[in-house]
């Protein structure tokens, strides 16, 4: 097995095991991520994100090779997408998932971006765009 291959199942496995997180042990610390500006309810929107990220999870685990670069783009826009609230996290000061120091919040906030790279390199998705450049497809 291949450490791509390895990085896939790993994100997978996270990501479902979150989005599990988000629908019932953990629905509390999830809401207080969420930014007072979102004009949804917050528990809403972490039923949301979770269904999302099991279905994320679930895809990286089981799409056939031929689909995984749209899954990895689809992963590493999710990750874009929920990365306000962890700003909103550090700039509010909120406590949660054991984040009880602007220092602990900020170092979590340096993840995000490796999720994205994660995302993007575990399911082969830059290395699909760089071949569709060199056969003139681009």
């Amino acid at each position: 097995m291949t450490a791509r291959t390895l990085g896939r199942l790993a994100l997978g496995t996270f990501l479902a095991g979150a989005g599990a997180g988000h629908l019932t042990f953990a629905r509390a610390e999830f809401q207080a991520q969420v930014p007072d500006w979102v004009p949804v309810d917050k528990d809403l929107v972490v039923i949301g994100s979770g269904v999302v990220e099991v279905l994320l999870g679930l895809a990286l685990l089981l799409t056939p090779r031929r689909h995984r670069p749209l899954v990895g783009w689809v992963a590493a826009a999710f990750f874009v997408a929920i990365f306000p609230g962890n700003i909103s996290q550090y700039v509010t000061g909120t406590d949660a998932f054991g984040l009880t120091s602007d220092t602990a919040r900020a170092v979590r906030l340096l993840f995000q971006p490796v999720l994205v790279v994660w995302a993007l390199w575990s399911t082969g998705a830059w290395r699909a765009v760089r071949a569709s450049g060199r056969d003139g497809r681009a």
